[in-house]
């Protein structure tokens, strides 16, 4: 995870175009673009917030810094897992917010050249398209690249920049 957490800090504006932090959650690997990824962090204690969504798990401190942090399986109608070693925090920032996403493990950056970047199917019915932007196609693998903006409509950041 050190080394990970080095090259999302190395990663300087101008080469941040097509990399993505990419993560597991189930068997499904997803991507985000680093520009959105501020730091990577153990899973650590969560003070529970009542009346919050269930995907919302609470709050942590981060060197002062209170932040929301939501569990990505929740919010994708996954099965609960209980957390462990490999379980992480990332914390990202959306909208001028920053909020942490409980992922099954972090895996790697990876850079994906907007040519192998298909937007998702058009299926109504699917509740990814909310959250997807587009397909990365990586070698024989594909990666759910995720559109940080819509992991949270308007009111549900409303209410976790409440706790902050």
């Amino acid at each position: 995870m050190e080394e990970i957490l080095d090259e999302v800090m190395e990663t300087s504006e101008d080469t941040q175009r097509g990399k993505f932090l990419t993560f597991s959650v189930g068997k499904e690997a997803y991507g985000i673009e680093i520009k959105f990824v501020t730091e990577i962090i153990g899973i650590q204690d969560i003070t529970e917030v009542p009346e919050l969504p269930d995907y919302v798990k609470g709050i942590i401190n981060l060197r002062g810094k209170i932040i929301p942090v939501i569990d990505v399986r929740l919010r994708f109608k996954k099965e609960a897992k209980v957390y462990n070693d490999r379980t992480c925090i990332v914390v990202i920032d959306i909208k001028a917010t920053s909020v942490g996403l409980i992922v099954d493990n972090v895996a790697e950056v990876i850079t994906i050249e907007d040519s192998n970047i298909v937007p998702p199917p058009d299926i109504k019915t699917g509740f990814h398209n909310r959250y997807v932007r587009g397909i990365g196609k990586v070698g024989s693998e594909i990666k759910l690249l995720l559109d940080c903006d819509k992991l949270l409509n308007d009111e549900e950041l409303d209410k976790i920049t409440e706790l902050v």
